[in-house]
């Protein structure tokens, strides 16, 4: 079944590779040209690729070196994040125009509600099209945008036509365009969720609909709930404005279980990811939280909260890596998972000195598209 209820109109603006396209639009010399936001270092990672890089394989939050390494000819840029912060603010003033609902996610992405707009346009469509119409002619870059029922569906289809394009999903149409897709479409169905399906036989949204909901909440506890809604098009969260972010993290889930002493890399990567996402908004963070999971899925979070927030991706590091030694488990336990945080968000701004660099949805700063 599909929601009853009267639908809401979203819109889903993403904005294209934004950080690189920022670059080319102020630097002539780089348009056309396979551009890379990092520091080239061997512990950088891509904050974003531009699309002439991205035929190589590059994507954002892989290490610099690996970028490098698939494109040669890449022409590396240091971020700057008070530029893509000013271009970020442009857009949504744009926004502002249309209506007064909008969630940013990222410097680079936002969900509006235009249920009802401010220009009157006759469909959520039409707010779209403006938006993106505007975002070229007034700010020399080019947004994808996707207009459903939902924000679930909306964000699925700001990726469907990317770069600069706009897919709609008519409410009538919500099921017919779910049932063949795979399910990693799923916000939250990762690698490690995508396999627990795979092993009972779920490849696509619609394998997933002939589970019912006792089997989902079996298998998955809670989120079982959510998939089952998911699956159907199902997504009641509204649009909420000027929702403040209380905390920000990175994790992966390892290839192979290592012991604690083999996760030093990683940790740098995962805490640089989380410093770059916590530059977006510009608020300082608090308290810094390592996670670890056991081979045995047990769940281990050691937190640290220094007398002022760190200030640097270095001491951001620094603190993730001696709370390790916080962890009192025989040296032979292996980790199947490690997560870096930032939590206790204080409202002043951080000064644009500290600005570092960043990866990822954190991650997600670097995980644009």
């Amino acid at each position: 079944m599909i929601e009853t209820a009267a639908p809401r109109k979203i819109v889903h603006v993403d904005m294209d590779a934004f950080y690189a396209s920022v670059e080319q639009r102020d630097d002539l010399k780089l348009r056309g040209k396979p551009v890379v936001v990092a520091w080239r270092d061997n512990r950088s990672v891509v904050c974003a690729a531009s699309y002439e890089a991205r035929r190589f394989g590059v994507r954002s939050a892989m290490p610099a070196l690996s970028a490098e390494r698939l494109c040669p000819d890449a022409i590396f840029v240091p971020p700057d994040f008070t530029r893509y912060k000013a271009a970020s603010h442009a857009a949504r003033e744009i926004f502002r125009l249309h209506t007064d609902l909008i969630e940013p996610l990222s410097l680079d992405e936002a969900y509006l509600d235009v249920t009802e707009n401010k220009t009157n346009l006759p469909t959520a469509t039409r707010v779209a099209k403006a938006i993106r119409q505007q975002i070229r002619e007034e700010l020399s870059l080019t947004a994808s945008a996707g207009v459903a029922p939902n924000k679930f569906l909306a964000k699925i289809a700001s990726d469907w036509r990317k770069p600069d394009g706009l897919f709609v999903i008519q409410p009538q149409d919500v099921n017919t365009f779910l049932i063949p897709l795979e399910v990693d479409r799923i916000p939250g169905v990762g690698k490690v969720t995508q396999e627990r399906l795979k092993q009972i036989g779920v490849r696509t949204v619609g394998d997933l609909q002939k589970l019912e909901l006792p089997m989902l909440q079996s298998q998955f506890g809670r989120y079982g709930v959510r998939l089952y809604e998911l699956a159907r098009g199902i997504d009641h969260n509204p649009v909420v404005a000027n929702r403040p972010t209380k905390s920000i993290s990175a994790e992966d889930t390892l290839e192979r279980d290592l012991p604690l002493a083999e996760t030093e890399m990683l940790i740098r990567r995962l805490s640089e990811k989380v410093w770059i996402g916590s530059r977006k908004d510009g608020r300082a963070a608090r308290t810094v939280v390592l996670k670890l999971k056991t081979s045995e899925f047990v769940i281990l979070t050691r937190s640290h909260t220094p007398p002022s927030p760190p200030a640097s991706c270095e001491e951001l590091t620094a603190i993730a890596l001696s709370l390790r030694e916080r962890i009192e488990l025989d040296a032979t336990q292996r980790f199947r998972l490690v997560g870096v945080g930032l939590s206790n968000f204080r409202e002043e701004r951080a000064s644009p000195s500290s600005l570092f660099e960043e990866s990822g949805s954190l991650a997600d700063s670097c995980n644009e598209a």
